[in-house]
Parts: structure tokens; C-alpha cells; sequence
């Protein structure tokens, strides 16, 4: 099945990006090859870029301690186990600890690094890393992969707190969800959502099978899907045959 998520609001387009370039981060600096190192400094660049948000340190504490005070509204249900309870409650107040002692925005310690500055501001020139341009860095890239791999995860240690926070904040979003089994008339599909509920985040899975391209819309009255399907140019177009697929809203 192929998973599709549409986010609600900006913030959570920004935790979805962050969630994207971490996970590309973390398959990247394992990797041996001076490439693939190369384009990790690129993701650490990438999320500097996104976290330099002024608000995001806030948002992700507040969501945090939001997050908590749900959980511990839960406390004494008896289909609920005390102990995973727990155990999500310390993940919160570890991430919440860690970001809040951060100073400034993440990653700001980097940019006292020069070096690392000098990449950061020939990296999105077309070719404007070359040996010529930024001959340390060539000479860093033939360095032995332990020891790229060891700077990589110095540098990007400083983006863990985010990291750690973020991921936990999604996970605990896309749990919150119900999935349900739809099925699109003339290859669309609409659904009004209840009064007094906040949706965040929608997620869409369905079978690579049909060959099918969802198209989604949404806000906080009524979610929208549209089914497409390529033509013979490649160019994407309407379809009107009914399809299923499953449905998560989550708050």
C-alpha cells in the first residue's frame, strides 16, 4: 500500500518536512560512500534552513506539553495500561527537557563553525562545490568514512532534541487516528468533518495496483479526494472509475 499524509495546518507541513529530512539523515550518514556524505551535510543544511522558523522551538514545546496533559487525562481508565503510559509521559518530558535547554534556534551552534558555513553558502550554487571552489572540503571527502561518519554525527547532534520531539509528536498524532474503508463514486470522495473536533493530519492509503494518484484537499469543515490517473502523455487527468482506499484522520 502506498501511504499518502496531508497535513492541516502549517505547522504540521513543517513537522512533516523535518520528519522527511531526518529520516533521509539518518540513512545517509551510515553510508561509506564521500557522496552520500555530501549530500548529509546538504539534509543538515536543509534542516537549519527549516528550523530557522522563530516560532518553531515554541510550537514544538507547547505541542509537547499539550500532548502530556492528554495523556495524563487518561490516567486511571481501565483499559488503559498504566505502565505504556508512563512510558510515553517520560519520552515527552525527556524530549520537552532536552529542546527547552537548547539555546537559540537548532543548530545555531553550527553556524559558528566556518568551515561548515563556507559549504553552507556554496552548496546551493550549481557545481559550486568542487575541488577548486572549496579544496578542504574535497580533501574532508577523501577522508577515511569513520572519520566523516564521526563528524557527521557531531554536527548533526546538535538536531537531535528537534529530531527526537518532532518524531515522538507524529507518532503520537498518527496513533491517535481511526482507519476507515472508503470508497471514492465517479472517482472522487468527500466527508464533512464533526463540529467541535480539530483534525491535523490526514492519511490515505491505497493499493499501488490501481495506479491511481490521490489528490487531496481539505480544511476544517470537509476533506476532499480526487482520484487521477496518467494519461498516455504521462500528464496526470481526472478518472471517474469508483475506488477504495483507507481513510485516517488524525487529531
Amino acid at each position: 500500500m502506498i501511504l499518502y499524509e496531508y497535513p492541516f495546518n502549517e505547522r504540521l507541513r513543517t513537522y512533516l518536512r523535518l520528519e522527511h529530512l531526518f529520516r533521509r539523515l539518518g540513512e545517509l550518514i551510515p553510508r561509506a560512500h564521500p557522496m552520500d556524505h555530501h549530500f548529509a551535510l546538504v539534509t543538515i543544511f536543509e534542516i537549519m534552513d527549516v528550523a530557522a522558523r522563530a516560532d518553531l522551538k515554541t510550537d514544538v514545546l507547547k505541542d509537547l506539553d499539550k500532548q502530556k496533559l492528554l495523556l495524563d487525562s487518561y490516567r486511571g481508565n481501565p483499559s488503559i495500561s498504566e505502565r505504556v503510559l508512563d512510558g510515553f509521559v517520560a519520552q515527552l518530558d525527556s524530549c520537552f527537557t532536552d529542546l527547552n535547554a537548547q539555546a537559540g534556534k537548532t543548530g545555531q551552534s553550527l553556524t559558528e563553525n566556518e568551515w561548515l558555513m563556507s559549504i553552507r553558502s556554496r552548496i546551493g550554487i550549481p557545481g559550486g562545490t568542487c575541488g577548486f571552489d572549496l579544496p578542504a572540503y574535497h580533501a574532508w571527502r577523501h577522508l577515511p568514512p569513520e572519520k566523516r561518519m564521526r563528524d557527521l554525527e557531531d554536527w548533526s547532534s546538535t538536531l537531535a532534541p528537534l529530531a527526537e520531539s518532532v518524531l515522538l509528536l507524529l507518532r503520537l498524532m498518527r496513533d491517535s487516528g481511526m482507519p476507515q474503508k472508503v470508497v471514492t463514486s465517479r472517482g472522487q470522495f468527500q466527508q464533512t468533518l464533526p463540529h467541535g473536533r480539530t483534525f491535523n493530519l490526514l492519511r490515505l492509503r491505497i493499493d499501488p495496483a490501481l495506479q491511481l494518484v490521490p489528490e487531496i484537499s481539505g480544511n476544517r469543515l470537509l476533506v476532499s479526494v480526487r482520484m487521477m490517473q496518467k494519461d498516455e502523455s504521462g500528464k496526470l487527468q481526472p478518472t471517474t472509475d469508483d475506488a477504495s482506499f483507507e481513510l485516517t484522520l488524525c487529531t
